[in-house]
């Protein structure tokens, strides 16, 4: 597993994949978790993932984003991380949750309301780096862009 683990985290690093990526894996995700009732996401082989349910920013339409997660099993709570795969902006469902951070996420084929505080300063510094320890390529992705990726912390509501 640790060689395959390696293999994706090489090639979900580079950029052809931050440019192909974002329009076939989210789809992918959103179809297989609703084919199953919500209980297997396609992202989640390698990662842990979650498919947020926010409120558009300036639409207010409810929006379903899968997005790789990381949990925080000690404190029960789970941080997203706002990576955008590399690409120079911000992901639009961190601005739905930085205007309405209620949310509510599906986690393991349960619905758990959660709110959303995006992380700053020493704190979220602390938690960049169990994040690079977590999945090393957020490092790239940081590296390619000139925004601070957003980190956000899910709490149960």
């Amino acid at each position: 597993m640790a060689a395959v683990e390696r293999l994706v985290q090489k090639v979900s690093s580079t950029r052809s994949f931050a440019r192909i990526a974002p329009h076939f894996l989210p789809a992918m995700d959103r179809a297989v978790h609703r084919l199953t009732g919500g209980k297997v996401l396609l992202s989640a082989r390698m990662l842990p993932s979650v498919v947020l349910l926010s409120t558009g920013a300036k639409s207010g339409l409810p929006r379903r984003t899968p997005l790789a997660c990381m949990p925080e099993r000690e404190r029960g709570t789970w941080i997203l991380i706002g990576s955008n795969f590399g690409r120079p902006g911000h992901p639009a469902w961190t601005a739905n949750l930085l205007a309405h951070p209620d949310a509510e996420i599906s986690w393991k084929g349960r619905d758990v309301p959660v709110r959303a505080q995006l992380l700053r300063g020493v704190e979220r510094e602390a938690v960049w780096v169990a994040v690079l320890e977590f999945w090393p390529p957020y490092a790239r992705y940081q590296a390619r862009v000139e925004r601070q990726i957003r980190l956000f912390r899910l709490e149960r509501r």
